[in-house]
């Protein structure tokens, strides 16, 4: 019963310092996020900058993994070459071993002051970053909580048979204790929180000093894993040559200086006797060491990787999203963004919906008609995929900013969708009456639906301005049109019915299929308006709640 007890509590200690970590986390990225991906953005000049680069913004995010996404990201999307990129992971996985040099000092007494302050600017901060800076200190102090509790409940671990024996197999067996510190890191996508408890494992004397260097080698392997895991697989793979480097990196590495660590040990201790020191010291010393050995080596690394992970060509199937990458999603401000670029792959299909209404009207072709029908399922899937793309974003990771640009791409999308079924249900499907009963559309009517096409065709790209720049300035002159599309209708219906009064004799079937066309697109151009400017236009409360005149008040007369 007492066994389970204690391991119980160190269940407990260890999932509040993973939460404390993961708080530190989401703060710096909600307050920082985009910040910091601009600033890493402007750093691929050369493999040193990029490598200060990648540190400074570890160092900050405390997560070579956050720092990897990005870097995918960008590899991904052909911004950075290969050599720059594999230069920021080496600053990265510098960066995330300053927390463990951090809190291996004697902080524990800091804690309280860091929950107090964290939970004054949480609660009473009116600025959005002054909140998250709250949360930091917050997740800051529990970490501190953490090892504090754990340094109270690990020595009496020694007696528990079961960990006994494995601590045995850790200690007598060093590749053991590698693979077992990197399924840990695996799991619990942290090196950082792996690095700390082997440090106070070494404090409290439950391991031996060369153990907690295998072991600590063990958690770079694991930290690295992840990425490989996630990498998308079709493509350039361009990301996915990035993650495979960093874990190259780490394997060569552990490789190294896994048969010298009965060497490194007492030479540690000559320097920092106290062990948990030496632990973060080695820590450090191993990532610093790998970064200096592949630095100068980079561009022949890089010839590697693209031979182990050639360009695949592969039939591209236009429904399948190219950029929502799963493991983006501890990253908002990278996941957003990434929504962001697959909903551009969306206008791109809404603008080849409307080309082929232009050439089926032109031609009238069968195969044309059918071919612009079943772009509007490419929507539909893109669309559905997006959503649940967003909605699978943990909501405590997302700033205000974030809530909004969210909602934004959650309402685009799902116009561009309606958008997409009003030119297949209705445009298409008028279309396709017209040539099965042969009908042919006046000079007059078909003009009318070829200028609507035109300022369709325009208002798309504008839509895709507002959205993309948030631009007032183009959200206004995006809903001017739906006024001048409501006329352009109105003008062709009058027109129509003003024919139908002239004709005699009075036509037996009266052709509507040119105001068909103009009902059809111009709900199109609603749903682009109520999708890019609407919700930028209510933002800035320049918006009426109703068109409707206000009726007078009857009591006032």
């Amino acid at each position: 019963m007492n066994a389970t007890l204690s391991l119980l509590d160190l269940a407990g200690a260890v999932a509040l310092l993973l939460w404390g970590l993961h708080m530190v986390q989401s703060g710096i990225q909600r307050a920082f996020g985009p910040d910091l991906r601009r600033g890493l953005g402007r750093a691929f000049g050369n493999r040193f900058k990029a490598f200060a680069a990648g540190l400074g913004v570890a160092a900050v995010l405390q997560s070579s993994t956050a720092t990897g996404l990005m870097i995918a990201g960008f590899a991904t999307a052909g911004l950075v070459d290969l050599v720059p990129a594999l230069a920021v992971m080496l600053g990265a996985n510098v960066g995330t071993t300053l927390i463990v040099q951090l809190l291996s000092l004697n902080l524990a007494t800091g804690a309280p002051l860091l929950l107090v302050v964290g939970v004054m600017m949480f609660r009473q901060g009116n600025a959005a970053r002054t909140r998250d800076l709250g949360r930091v200190a917050i997740g800051l102090g529990l970490m501190l909580l953490a090892l504090a509790q754990l340094l109270l409940i690990v020595t009496p671990y020694e007696d528990v048979p079961s960990l006994r024996l494995l601590l045995g197999a850790v200690a007598t067996q060093p590749i053991i204790a590698l693979i077992f510190a990197a399924l840990l890191a695996w799991a619990a996508h942290s090196s950082a929180a792996i690095v700390l408890l082997v440090m106070l494992f070494a404090t409290k004397g439950v391991i031996p000093l060369d153990a907690g260097l295998a072991l600590v080698l063990g958690a770079n392997i694991g930290s690295a894993l992840n990425p490989v895991l996630e990498a998308p697989r079709g493509g350039d793979r361009a990301g996915a040559r990035v993650a495979l480097g960093n874990l190259f990196n780490r394997l060569i590495g552990a490789a190294i200086f896994l048969p010298l660590i009965g060497w490194i040990g007492p030479q540690l201790l000559r320097i920092e006797p106290n062990l948990g020191r030496a632990v973060a010291d080695f820590h450090l010393a191993f990532n610093v060491a790998m970064a200096l050995v592949f630095l100068p080596l980079l561009q022949p690394f890089a010839k590697l990787l693209r031979y182990c992970l050639p360009a695949r060509i592969e039939a591209q199937d236009p429904s399948r999203p190219l950029y929502l990458d799963p493991g983006a999603g501890e990253t908002p401000a990278i996941a957003l963004g990434n929504a962001t670029r697959e909903t551009l792959r969306m206008i791109d299909v809404l603008d080849e919906m409307l080309n082929g209404v232009a050439h089926a009207l032109a031609q009238s072709d069968r195969q044309q008609i059918g071919e612009t029908r079943r772009m509007d399922d490419i929507l539909d899937r893109l669309n559905s995929a997006i959503k649940a793309y967003l909605i699978g974003l943990d909501p405590e990771a997302l700033s205000e900013e974030d809530d909004k640009r969210l909602a934004a791409i959650l309402a685009f999308t799902t116009n561009l969708e309606l958008a997409g079924d009003a030119i297949d249900r209705s445009a298409m499907a008028t279309l396709a009456r017209q040539r099965k009963r042969g009908s042919v559309l006046s000079k007059s009517g078909r003009a009318e639906v070829r200028t609507m096409l035109d300022r369709l065709g325009a208002n798309l790209r504008l839509a895709a301005t507002a959205f993309m720049t948030g631009d007032d300035r183009a959200a206004r002159a995006l809903t001017d049109e739906k006024a001048i599309f409501r006329d352009i209708e109105a003008r062709a219906t009058a027109a129509h019915f003003q024919h139908l009064r002239e004709a005699r004799p009075a036509p037996v079937e009266v052709n509507t299929l040119h105001l068909d066309l103009l009902r059809a697109l111009k709900s199109v151009n609603d749903y682009l308006v109520s999708g890019a400017a609407y919700p930028i236009l209510e933002e800035r409360g320049e918006l009426r709640p109703s068109r409707l005149r206000a009726r007078p008040n009857k009591d006032a007369r």
